[in-house]
């Protein structure tokens, strides 16, 4: 068995992920989203789908990197 990393269960089913050259121990997909989903730099949401990466920045969408001042994202439906 291994320990979740967020929450430290000790859990027979627990999962790994592996990003960045890093390996990530975790026993449900809300410990491993509050660990590795970025967060928007302007209105603090954490991202879970793709959201828009910016310059190195993160944000849930097109509006909150326009109203952060970057130009030129937009939304695609």
């Amino acid at each position: 068995m291994a320990r979740c990393e967020v929450c430290g269960n000790d859990y027979g089913m627990t999962f790994e992920v592996h990003a960045q050259g890093a390996v990530h121990v975790f026993d449900c997909f809300s410990c491993a989203i509050h660990r590795m989903a970025p967060i928007c730099e302007h209105c603090r949401v954490q991202i879970i789908g793709q959201g828009v990466e910016v310059d190195g920045h993160w944000y849930c969408g097109a509006h909150c990197s326009r109203a952060e001042g970057r130009v030129g994202i937009v939304d695609n439906v």
